[in-house]
């Protein structure tokens, strides 16, 4: 590696606890607003798409606590992956499969209705989960000095 500095196993603890923590708040926010969304008069898009937006953030968030070491672009390339696999799965039907997605947790994870313009809010979603990564590891290295 030239010039590379081995990461220390406790940054890389400290990474991966941050992003989990965020993702936990980025579930919060996500369940809000699909439980309160409509409640409180939000347009069916914002919840429909803000939904959306905010799962791709979450799968960012936990693929890269997973993951610490990975770089911000490999985990936007799986979490990217992971997203449109999800997406496209709503194209298969099979009697489990349905069953599953009828559940509550079936519908929050992998969705109901195939759209593709889900894609583009997943690619949102990954965007602000990289903003947000980005601020959190400045706000980090400024408070470990």
């Amino acid at each position: 590696m030239h010039g590379a500095q081995p990461v220390n196993t406790n940054t890389l603890r400290r990474r991966s606890m941050i992003r989990a923590a965020l993702a936990l708040a980025v579930i919060a926010c996500g369940l809000s607003l699909r439980w309160y969304g409509f409640p409180l008069g939000l347009p069916a898009f914002a919840v429909k798409y803000g939904g959306s937006l905010l799962w791709a953030t979450m799968v960012f968030l936990l693929v890269g606590a997973l993951l610490p070491r990975l770089t911000r672009s490999q985990l936007v390339a799986i979490a990217m992956v992971i997203a449109v696999v999800v997406e496209f799965s709503r194209l298969v039907h099979t009697p489990w499969l349905d069953a599953f997605r009828l559940t509550t947790a079936g519908a929050l994870l992998l969705g109901r209705i195939f759209s593709l313009w889900n894609v583009v809010a997943y690619a949102v979603g990954i965007a602000f989960g990289v903003w947000i990564d980005r601020l959190a590891a400045v706000a980090n290295t400024h408070s470990a000095s």
